[in-house]
């Protein structure tokens, strides 16, 4: 039979379960969390590892946080399903991107002819490296680096690449000190048109900071022994110069795993090949 004061569902009205609506938990939103009786106004939401929480602060400035359940909370009396408020927030702007070196990256930059300036660097490694953290520019500004197998004929080198205005020639050496061969040849081929910078090191491996390999520091090798396979033994690695380079490089990600007196060298060659 049909109950005519209730159709086909027997269950009086006042024993039928009310629907609990939600309500955005907006800053400042004051309600009661029904299991505790902490009353406070919301702060904001937070999604963690085991679901969105609120969090509540009372009146005397305690904070609390409590999960979004279904009807958990009372809103002047009333149990409410707490859900985040959809806040209404204008997409943040791109952030520029910067390249391995630090410079703003240009995007979809047209390729630029090679200008006849060039820098030269002593070894293969050198070329690596400042491929690594600087080729961006460096393609932007149409710079060409090459390497030279050491700096014993730079005189030569140099003389044969007739440097003047708008050609100018820029070289970086290792171990540029104060009464080093190296320092002589430079001293040598210096002029308007050529600058040679160098940094304090035996190798350009010695640019790249130990922090960023995992060392605590590059080791002192003995004279007499070659520095690379000195290094090599003296770190444990296996004695292979090709197999040791590409570890090094394959640690350097941008211009923050270098060592700053190898940066500013090649800034400054940089800017005097562009100028």
């Amino acid at each position: 039979m049909r109950s005519r004061s209730y159709g086909p569902d027997l269950t009086p009205p006042w024993k039928k379960p009310r629907s609990v609506p939600e309500v955005p938990a907006e800053p400042d939103l004051v309600v009661e969390d029904a299991a505790t009786g902490w009353c406070g106004a919301v702060i904001g939401t937070e999604r963690m590892p085991e679901g969105v929480v609120v969090t509540l602060e009372d009146r005397f400035g305690r904070r609390r946080a409590f999960p979004l359940e279904p009807g958990r909370f009372l809103l002047e009396g009333r149990p409410v399903t707490l859900v985040p408020a959809k806040a209404e927030r204008a997409p943040a702007p791109p952030r520029p991107r910067l390249t391995a070196s630090g410079s703003l990256a240009v995007p979809d930059a047209p390729a630029r002819t090679a200008r006849a300036s060039r820098i030269y660097v002593e070894g293969r490694h050198d070329a690596e490296l400042v491929e690594r953290v600087w080729g961006d520019d460096l393609r932007v500004e149409g710079v060409v680096v090459e390497y030279l197998e050491g700096v014993d004929d730079l005189p030569e080198i140099v003389r044969a690449f007739r440097p003047e205005a708008g050609r100018r020639l820029g070289v970086l050496v290792d171990h540029l000190v104060p009464g080093s061969k190296e320092r002589r040849i430079a001293d040598q081929v210096r002029g308007e048109h050529v600058l040679v910078v160098g940094h304090p090191f035996v190798d350009v491996w010695q640019a790249v900071k130990p922090a960023s390999l995992g060392i605590a520091g590059w080791p002192a090798v003995p004279r007499g022994v070659p520095w690379k396979e000195g290094v090599c033994r003296a770190l444990g690695w296996p004695v292979d110069t090709p197999a040791a380079w590409r570890r090094i490089l394959g640690a350097v990600g941008s211009y923050r795993d270098l060592e700053p007196e190898l940066l500013g060298r090649v800034e400054e060659l940089i800017d005097f090949v562009t100028a």
